[in-house]
Parts: C-alpha cells; sequence; structure tokens
C-alpha cells in the first residue's frame, strides 16, 4: 500500500478481468477521484461515487467493460507538449486508442485536453 493510485487502477483491473460490474475503492484522495473523473470522462467507466466509511471512504466504481489495461507511471516523468506523443507511443498500444493522464497547473487532465490547452505536466496513469 504504498502507491494509493496504482492500488485503484489495479482493484479496478482485476475487477473487470474477473467480469464485475463494480468494485470499490479504498482509501479515497482527491487524486485518485480526479483521475477516475478522467477516466470517465473518456468511456471507460460509468460513473463512481464517494461513500463516508471510516476515516478515509472509499469510491465505489460502476464498470461497463471497456478498460483492457490500466496502470500508474513510475517514475512520474515531466513531459513537454512536444513530447507528448513520445509517450504514447510508449504506452499505449496504438494512436488515438487509450488515454495518458497527466496532472498539470490546469489539474489532472488527459492527454488530447493538454494538446487542446497547450500544456505538458507530469505523467500519472494510462487507460485503454
Amino acid at each position: 500500500m504504498n502507491d494509493p493510485l496504482s492500488d485503484a487502477l489495479s482493484v479496478m483491473k482485476n475487477a473487470e478481468r474477473a467480469g464485475k460490474n463494480e468494485c470499490v475503492v479504498k482509501p479515497a484522495s482527491k487524486l485518485i477521484g480526479r483521475v477516475l473523473k478522467v477516466i470517465q470522462e473518456n468511456g471507460y467507466i460509468k460513473e463512481f461515487e464517494y461513500s463516508e466509511d471510516g476515516r478515509a471512504g472509499s469510491f465505489r466504481v460502476h464498470l461497463n467493460g471497456n478498460i483492457n489495461d490500466c496502470n500508474v507511471i513510475k517514475p512520474r516523468f515531466s513531459v513537454r507538449r512536444e513530447e507528448m506523443e513520445r509517450y504514447e507511443s510508449r504506452f499505449l498500444p496504438a494512436q488515438d486508442f487509450g488515454v495518458l493522464i497527466l496532472t498539470t497547473t490546469r489539474g489532472v487532465i488527459s492527454n488530447d485536453k493538454a494538446k487542446d490547452l497547450r500544456t505538458g505536466g507530469r505523467l500519472l496513469a494510462y487507460v485503454y
């Protein structure tokens, strides 16, 4: 339990492979919530909801069967917008297939939105 984001994505990936419709991600954090929001905006999960149980709380994530693989990127590489293609080809299986999630000064966003905003940031995770 050294990296809560990695644990959250692993729980989602394992539940998806087991054919489950939902999973519970513990503990909840703002970063995990923002990453889940980006994953939801790109259509990889249906919805998620926060529930307060204990100190940290949890997220109940409703899956829709679209996740093939998801994982965190360690170390958290700094990426400029000119270098985005290099990391897309490194972590995603094909062009325009999948999403890199990065944190920027404008929040946690996908690589496509970062290109539109013409900004760079630090890579957090990928989903496809």
